[in-house]
């Protein structure tokens, strides 16, 4: 049996990084981190082939801004209604497996995809998986960790995902390098095909591995209807402003691809910008993640935030095929200054008992944008240029950046440690 894990330093005799960094996780945290992994990279053994995909069986640039815009809505949508269960349920296992199951099951279908609609269809039930999933998770590694090892807790499970983000496009790129550069649609359905494996392994793993910690009976407290609204702490409220302004300047990263296609980047080559993006993150994830307990996770998030609008109008301007390799490197920088430290921040600025909704708030708010985002992009895209579609995101996420950096915000650490769980 595992030995607990030691509480935060008490602020009188504080610890120095290396010692805070040599803590063990809880293993539940490295076994979620391995579903996503496995998870991922199914999901990615499709995903960077999909904008090719769509185009060959009769979309547009307009008709993947609906297929990616609706699928990334309905994941939030989902987080939403699984964070307000997530916080009444005496048990989250249940809800992360089912997620999970539903996401393994329907994803591989999109092989049998004839048209536009059938793709979108996979793509919605597969984010109705991830809506499912996602809060308990998010919330159960939370609840399991200590509070000043969050950031970090979060940016090893979101490294070990982007682990699987770089297994994934490099499968597809193995099971395509025999076909050319050019390879037809019955090629990208056996990728599609082959993406069931991992699927199946990380449902297993999240079945047989993945423990919850026992919680002793409570007394039953009066039922009150089930609310999906946002905790009342103001300072969360306005963090999920800030993250409504910001991702109005985002967009499904399949228009990355896009463009990188423009700058004559090959199709059989688009597999290596997400690897590349992952790989990044695998490496600054975690230190990034520990790097916001030590410091502040605002100001990370900050940082990561202007570097997003940084790159997104570089995408503007870029003329060359190496300058969509830069940036696609850039761009995970970004992501890895920010995963850890936001959802370390969510967990802080909420109140203990409402982190399943705070967290449920804060991806639906970053998902119910998506749709009219990604339409915003695609629209602009087709009228006057991937140049004027970038530099608006650009302006977007200069605006969320705005909020972030003014008025006053909590200090970290403020809220008292989670308790210790032994062996989980």
């Amino acid at each position: 049996m595992t030995a607990p894990l030691p509480g935060p330093a008490s602020p009188a005799e504080p610890e120095g990084a290396g010692a805070v960094f040599a803590r063990r996780l809880p293993r539940t945290v490295v076994a979620l981190g391995l579903v996503s992994l496995l998870n991922d990279a199914s999901a990615e053994m499709i995903v960077p082939l999909l904008p090719v995909f769509v185009l060959a069986v009769g979309g547009s640039a307009s008709t993947l801004g609906w297929i990616e815009g609706i699928a990334d809505t309905t994941a939030g949508l989902f987080r939403l209604m699984s964070g307000a269960l997530a916080d009444r349920v005496r048990r989250k296992k249940p809800l992360i497996v089912a997620g999970y199951a539903l996401s393994s099951g329907v994803r591989p279908l999109v092989a049998l995809a004839t048209g536009p609609f059938m793709v979108l269809a996979v793509r919605f039930l597969d984010r109705v998986g991830k809506g499912i999933r996602g809060t308990p998770r998010d919330a159960l590694v939370a609840e399991i960790t200590p509070s000043g090892q969050r950031g970090r807790a979060f940016g090893l499970h979101r490294a070990m995902d982007h682990a699987g983000n770089v297994v994934g496009p490099l499968l597809a790129f193995s099971l395509l390098a025999g076909v050319g550069s050019a390879p037809g649609v019955d090629d990208l359905r056996r990728v599609f095909t082959w993406a069931a494996l991992p699927a199946a392994l990380a449902l297993l793993i999240v079945v047989f591995v993945v423990r919850e910690p026992p919680r002793a009976p409570r007394p039953e407290p009066p039922r009150q209807p089930l609310s999906i609204r946002p905790p009342k702490a103001p300072a969360l409220r306005r963090f999920l402003l800030a993250n409504l302004l910001f991702g109005l300047g985002g967009s499904s990263d399949a228009f990355l691809l896009l463009r990188a296609t423009e700058l004559e980047v090959p199709i059989a080559a688009l597999p290596l910008f997400p690897a590349l993006l992952s790989i990044v993150r695998v490496v600054l994830t975690t230190p990034f993640g520990a790097l916001s307990d030590r410091l502040s996770h605002r100001a990370l998030i900050a940082a990561g935030w202007t570097l997003y609008a940084t790159v997104y109008a570089g995408f503007a301007f870029a003329s060359e095929a190496w300058h969509a390799f830069a940036l696609i490197a850039l761009y995970g920088v970004h992501y890895s200054l920010v995963e850890g430290a936001e959802r370390a921040w969510v967990a802080e600025l909420a109140p203990p008992a409402e982190r399943g909704r705070a967290y449920g708030s804060w991806s639906f708010v970053t998902a119910i944008v998506a749709l009219p985002a990604s339409l915003l992009f695609g629209v602009v895209r087709d009228r006057h240029g991937a140049e004027a579609a970038f530099l608006i995101g650009a302006g977007f996420a200069t605006a969320g950046l705005a909020v972030l950096l003014t008025g006053r915000w909590p200090r970290s650490g403020s809220l008292p440690p989670a308790a210790t769980v032994r062996g989980v």
